[in-house]
């Protein structure tokens, strides 16, 4: 039985990603190297390509031992950018354009002295520094119980959300504050701040999915934006989250003749090509 393999048309590396590592990596050959603050995408082999190019990850700003040093995709708090600063280190800023248009979304928010609520893994690097643009009024969750449990309660609620968090769960969430805390004299304010090109992807994703037996998402395992692919295939057909082509397992292709593959924002395609010469030698 011949194997049909097809790729979703939204696949590969998104524009912001795709923006840093040319940053990045023109940086890096043009200073033999450079630190990055936190790993610049949330894919290993991504980022052990760019450690051959001598791009080196620190943790935090007292592990930076150059003059230089590389913000991540998802971007930082002000309060980061202010602290590098102050150790006269130059910032290389690859932040996407989509992460920062919720940064600046969240410092109008508290400006205008709204409390703001971003709906988003509180831990996850991006809503943190999204977060700190907040200037302390607000707070990160997935729950909207959580805010409710504040006494008192803000009167004015802005409202945005982590740029790869699904809109449908998103517009959930909203409504879900809006029955519960929508009361007398309060004022809610809701920004779309979800990236287009992350809802694209994963409407293609959810379409090709439809269709066929199997689905591959291709990403790291510790991305938000190939988590929530994965788990939307998955509410349409038999889907895996593989980081390298070595994690397929031939049992999963027994019996099948069509296999859908889209990958998170941060995979290249070269690792897309390798899962794809895997599934052919499986299949013979």
């Amino acid at each position: 039985m011949a194997l049909k393999i097809e790729k979703a048309d939204k696949i590969g590396f998104c524009y912001g990603v795709r923006r840093a590592i040319n940053i990045i990596e023109k940086v890096a050959r043009e200073q033999g190297g450079v630190e990055t603050l936190g790993p610049v995408v949330h894919n290993r082999p991504v980022l052990k390509r760019l450690a051959e190019l001598g791009v080196k990850v620190v943790n935090n700003v007292p592990e930076i031992q150059g003059d230089a040093v590389a913000i991540s995709s998802h971007g930082v708090s002000p309060q980061i950018e202010s602290e590098i600063e102050a150790r006269n280190i130059n910032i290389v800023n690859t932040t996407c354009p989509f992460v920062h248009r919720a940064q600046v979304a969240a410092r109008r928010l508290a400006e205008a002295g709204f409390f703001v609520v971003i709906y988003g893994d509180a831990g996850h690097s991006e809503v943190k520094g999204i977060l700190g643009w907040a200037q302390g009024k607000g707070v990160a969750t997935l729950d909207d119980k959580f805010i409710l449990n504040f006494d008192p309660l803000p009167r004015r609620l802005g409202i945005l959300s982590q740029t790869t968090q699904v809109p449908a769960h998103f517009t959930e969430f909203v409504k879900r504050l809006i029955d519960r805390a929508f009361v007398k004299d309060s004022e809610l304010r809701i920004i779309d701040t979800i990236c287009h090109e992350i809802i694209e992807r994963q409407a293609n994703a959810l379409e090709l999915a439809s269709r066929v037996g199997l689905m591959l998402v291709i990403g790291g395992h510790n991305s938000a934006n190939t988590k929530h692919l994965a788990e939307l295939c998955a509410q349409a057909t038999r889907t895996y989250l593989v980081e390298t082509a070595a994690e397929i397992q031939p049992t999963w292709l027994q019996n099948e003749e069509h296999v859908g593959i889209t990958s998170g924002a941060s995979t290249d395609e070269q690792i897309i090509n390798e899962v794809i010469t895997k599934l052919e030698e499986i299949r013979g």
